[in-house]
């Protein structure tokens, strides 16, 4: 695998690899997720017999239904009809002026002597009448010899005809009429006028024509009023709704129109299925992809080849992950509890923990979590199962909690109790909250599935960690944590075969994981790799000088290219030691490259004394140098503790000098050429290696002999 990575790193940028993976990992998972959105779907015809009852899977607003509930309100409301009894008096005054005009015309008719201009004086009046009447508000035209009729009428049969025709047309126009009434109220004044009053044959005749054109309509329609009345009504109707688990067509009974719409509006045929669910995952899919993408881009100080290592776990993890909870929700769907909450909630988020790191293992939890509400949800929910989702983020950030105080793997089973006990709690809540009764197999069931998810959870992180380590080559916390224990056969090892040995690799390992901290490089990493970096020195443990407690030294008798032989085999002898025990490589490249290509200075010296044509080159560890920044500083760390033990009467000062001295002979003998290190992370190593061996070797004060 860590091939595979290298080709990938060089093939293409990061950021596109990224989207790539991304891209592969959205797909995947929208092709396991569709068929939890697809929903419930009958192939059945109009008017045939439904095979099994069905019922609505949302709650959906009958549109068209809500349409013709509403205007049926509204044509149900009457029309809004004012009343104006003006209209009446208008009426019977225009009714009298028609008369009056007549009489007027009379009293001019009657100054006129001769014939000849009495008929012209008549035409002339005529006109005038006719033209008078045309701009009043009548609904009658006045034929010429009606005008004739009413001139040629006398005074007494025209007052008596305006006075009862006027007060007949009041009195009709008092009550109510609207238009529809206008053609009876016309044939009724009419009739009353013939039947009441005793007018010449002509003058009644014209009389009954003006009463019935005085008829009109005096309750008119008010539209404004009638509009929002009707408006108010629609209005006052709730929108019809299709209601989740409703009912809509029992098993054997005819599929009408009715039924066949509701199945329509509700999507529920197999010929309408809307796209509406697949865009909408989609967007989920997307949301989610984004903040993967967000948190692996913004990871700056990571290298590439971590970042794309720790890419394809994430990616591997969470798609396995939707997968098994796909498994587990085909299952699910067969029973009526919910068999979501046996899934091992905890283990996607405990392995990216372990693998990776925190936070992407909480963006893991939550992404998890809405995946799962989708794939669990029932026929009948809304959008998502939030009980499921709940359970699936809660299970997962306490599982996150627990680990961190993990020492051991063989612990991870027994944090998962802890685990455990959170799922119960929830669960308890979801049983309290649904305010149902539940029988005593269902309580029964649901506690244990609590229990054996979080089991579940821990066994198989304990079982997947160790391949999923050794497939990408990961050297995880836990791993180092165990590492370290003193109870490691290797450790033990040294303690008993080169205890020297075993005391200055924990003082280096001090002074190391100081210093990391203090640059940002991994603390623990070298603190467990200086347990190891030396462990080639059990092999010949007398030939050091921390073993040597005798006061002899073996390398006074032996030429200075032998002793140059033991004392840089050791590196080599330790990466074998390493590489027997199937130690991380990690591990074995400190204990290889601690020395870098530094020289044996004393044997080289020794050796000049000797023969000036000695080479420094023979005289120098084979390497490699240093290629990580945590090395390097195991290599300033080693030198410099060995260094300052051998002070005789430490003070800061002259620990300040010495540690600088060695950090900048390293430096100028390139040590540090092929890693990252720079200049001002030197320094700060420097401080912190000052500092903590002040606190180690401070002066102690001189108590008094008990006999003083």
């Amino acid at each position: 695998m860590t091939t595979i990575i290298q080709r990938l790193q060089r093939l293409l940028p990061f950021r596109f690899l990224l989207i790539a993976v991304l891209s592969v990992v959205g797909i995947v998972q929208f092709i396991l997720m569709m068929s939890n959105i697809q929903g419930q779907h009958y192939n059945v015809k109009l008017f045939q017999v439904s095979p099994e009852t069905i019922r609505a899977v949302k709650t959906v607003e009958d549109v068209e239904q809500t349409k013709l509930d509403r205007q049926a309100a509204a044509d149900s409301v009457e029309p809004v009809y004012t009343y104006s009894e003006e209209v009446g008096k208008n009426q019977a005054s225009v009714v009298r002026s028609i008369y009056n005009y007549a009489l007027d015309a009379k009293k001019i008719d009657a100054t006129n002597d001769s014939a000849k201009a009495k008929k012209a004086q008549q035409k002339k009046q005529l006109a005038t009448l006719k033209k008078s009447l045309d701009s009043k508000e009548l609904n009658l035209e006045m034929t010429d010899e009606d005008l004739r009729v009413l001139l040629a009428a006398s005074t007494n049969e025209l007052e008596n005809a305006r006075d009862s025709v006027a007060e007949k047309v009041t009195n009709v126009l008092k009550e109510p009429v609207r238009e529809t009434n206008v053609a009876e109220k016309r044939e009724s004044i009419g009739n009353s006028i013939r039947l009441t009053y005793s007018f010449p044959t002509d003058l009644m005749n014209v009389s009954i024509r003006i009463a019935r054109g005085a008829m009109v309509a005096n309750e008119l329609l008010d539209q404004q009023a009638t509009d929002q009345k009707r408006q108010q009504a629609s209005d006052s109707i709730d929108p019809t709704r299709i209601l989740q688990g409703q009912i809509i067509v029992q098993e054997g009974e005819v599929i009408d129109r009715d039924v066949y719409h509701q199945l329509e509006v509700t999507g529920m045929l197999s010929a309408h299925q809307s796209l509406k669910p697949y865009i909408g995952l989609s967007l989920l899919i997307m949301i989610q992809m984004i903040f993967f993408y967000m948190i692996f881009n913004n990871a700056k100080k990571m290298k590439v080849e971590h970042k794309i290592r720790n890419l394809l776990i994430v990616s591997i993890i969470y798609i396995v992950s939707i997968g098994f909870m796909e498994l587990l929700g085909i299952v699910d769907r067969e029973f009526d509890i919910l068999l979501g909450f046996l899934f091992p909630a905890a283990l996607a988020p405990m392995l990216i923990r372990m693998l990776v790191g925190e936070r992407i293992a909480v963006l893991i939890t939550i992404m998890l979590g809405l995946s799962a509400g989708l794939i669990f949800q029932e026929g009948y929910s809304t959008v998502m199962q939030m009980e499921v989702a709940l359970y699936m983020i809660l299970s997962g950030m306490s599982s996150l909690y627990f680990v961190r105080n993990m020492e051991k793997r063989s612990k991870v089973l027994q944090t998962s109790f802890g685990v455990a006990i959170v799922n119960m709690l929830f669960i308890a809540f979801y049983l309290l909250m649904t305010q149902s009764t539940y029988t005593g197999k269902e309580l029964i069931f649901y506690l244990v599935a609590a229990l054996v998810s979080a089991l579940l959870s821990g066994a198989l992180t304990i079982g997947t960690l160790p391949f999923i380590e050794t497939t990408f080559g990961i050297l995880s916390s836990l791993r180092l944590i165990e590492l370290s224990s003193p109870n490691h056969p290797l450790l033990k090892k040294i303690l008993m075969e080169a205890p020297g040995t075993y005391h200055h690799s924990v003082m280096v390992a001090n002074l190391a994981e100081a210093a990391c901290e203090a640059v940002g490089a991994n603390g623990l990493l070298a603190r467990v790799g200086c347990y190891y970096h030396d462990i080639g020195k059990t092999k010949r443990p007398g030939f050091f000088v921390e073993n040597q407690t005798n006061g002899l030294n073996p390398h006074d008798h032996l030429p200075p290219e032998k002793s140059r032989d033991i004392i840089i085999a050791h590196a080599e002898d330790g990466v074998r030691i390493l590489e027997k025990y199937k130690m991380p490589k990690e591990i074995v490249d400190i204990a290889r490259q601690h020395h870098g290509t530094t020289a044996v200075k004393f044997f080289y010296y020794k050796a000049k004394q000797q023969d000036s044509t000695v080479k420094e080159a023979d005289y120098r560890y084979p390497g490699p140098k240093p290629q990580t920044k945590e090395i390097a500083i195991i290599t300033v760390a080693d030198s410099v503790e060995a260094a300052v033990r051998s002070m005789k009467e430490p003070t800061p000062e002259k620990i300040k000098n010495l540690v600088h001295a060695i950090a900048q002979d390293k430096l100028q003998d390139g040590q540090f050429d092929e890693c990252d290190l720079t200049i001002q992370e030197l320094h700060t190593i420097e401080q912190v290696f000052c500092e903590t061996l002040n606190g180690t070797f401070h002066s102690r004060i001189e108590y008094p002999e008990p006999n003083e």
